[in-house]
């Protein structure tokens, strides 16, 4: 079995299962398939409340490949999923900007049980015998269907690093996987807090009231409107009492189009120093992490950065040597030049000074 260090990576992301999972994670058990039901044909981001908690638990992609590049090159990144979904819409640039390769699902059934298990297991095994330099291979799922593919990995002596959801993992998956990482774990990402069960079933309770209120209502105008239909005089109301409650007519496709398109606003462009010192934050964390030590390399430092953007250039930042950029950045970082190898480590960062209270008031008696 080949130790962690620098070496020949793949990437296996079963896309599906983290975004799923993420979401039950942040909204409450089986939250995704109670709302993917309830929007419907129209898909889940065309309803405004369950397109802002699809936003609220986006899944950071790129902190899942940056971890898995500091255990060496990436030589394969691939995502499973059926991207005409309109669910999987919003991870499309991110994925692409990252250079992952979009592998279409096109299920065969409703749910397209165990798709992805399947095609994502069939190429990994494929991958170890065309490409017998790949070392490490990542799978970026929870599911306990990958076990076998995680034994085989090993038995092909391939290190094999295991990415999930916390709450959704199969322990016995943790346990066939050289190292497995909960999602939460990895730098840069912010954990959330699960929501316990009292308040998905609130949720539930709440949503069972609204849709029986709607029904009522619903009932009540057909009663109307049958009752005014027994009366001349009152069917004209009656009628105009429907017409009124209907939503107006949608736009045609080319108005809403042109609209859309008067009232865009351009990109903002990201600041390319800022974006540096994400870059050095993530990489030191990494380096912290994977060598266990207080002091890191300069040059270990800089070539995780280079795998994480490899258009990554201080020159470009406006700096002679990598050694400038770290001085720039004594926020950051503490150097120790006293040796021919700069060295360097995350400066420990200050807590906040605590809140003071207000003296309490003598109470009047």
């Amino acid at each position: 079995m080949t130790e962690p260090g620098d070496g020949r990576v793949a990437v296996y992301i079963d896309f599906d299962n983290i975004v799923i999972s993420r979401y039950d994670q942040v909204h409450g058990r089986s939250s995704f398939m109670r709302d993917r039901a309830k929007a419907g044909a129209s898909g889940m981001p065309s309803d405004p409340k369950v397109a802002q908690k699809l936003k609220q638990a986006t899944v950071d992609l790129g902190a899942v490949i940056d971890y898995a590049s500091s255990f060496g090159t990436l030589v394969l990144d691939r995502a499973y999923a059926d991207w005409s979904a309109a669910v999987n819409a919003d991870y499309r640039g991110q994925l692409v900007g990252r250079a992952v390769d979009l592998v279409q699902l096109f299920p065969a059934a409703a749910y397209a049980k165990n798709g992805a298990d399947i095609r994502l297991a069939v190429d990994a095994v494929e991958d170890l015998f065309r490409l017998p330099d790949l070392t490490h291979v990542v799978i970026v799922a929870g599911d306990s269907d990958y076990i076998a593919l995680a034994q085989r990995c090993k038995r092909l002596g391939r290190y094999v690093v295991g990415i999930g959801m916390a709450g959704s993992t199969s322990k016995a998956l943790a346990a066939a996987c050289d190292e497995f990482v909960i999602y939460d774990d990895l730098p840069g990402v912010a954990p959330v807090e699960q929501p316990d069960d009292d308040g998905a079933d609130e949720e539930i309770a709440d949503e069972i009231a609204e849709e029986a209120t709607v029904a009522a209502l619903a009932a009540a105008e057909s009663a109307t409107a049958a009752d005014g239909a027994s009366h001349g005089d009152a069917q004209p109301a009656a009628k105009q009492r429907k017409r009124s409650t209907r939503a107006p007519k949608a736009a045609p496709v080319e108005e809403t189009a042109e609209a859309e398109t008067d009232t865009s606003e351009p990109e903002a462009v990201a600041d390319p120093q800022a974006t540096a010192t994400r870059l050095l934050e993530r990489a030191m964390q990494l380096g912290h992490e994977k060598d266990d030590t207080e002091w890191l390399h300069s040059s270990s430092v800089k070539a995780q950065i280079k795998r994480m953007d490899p258009s990554f250039s201080e020159k470009s930042l406006g700096f002679r040597s990598f050694s400038d950029f770290l001085k720039s950045r004594d926020e950051l970082v503490d150097l120790d030049d006293s040796t021919t190898a700069l060295l360097l480590r995350s400066k420990p960062r200050t807590p906040p000074p605590p809140r003071k209270r207000a003296p309490r008031r003598a109470s009047s008696s």
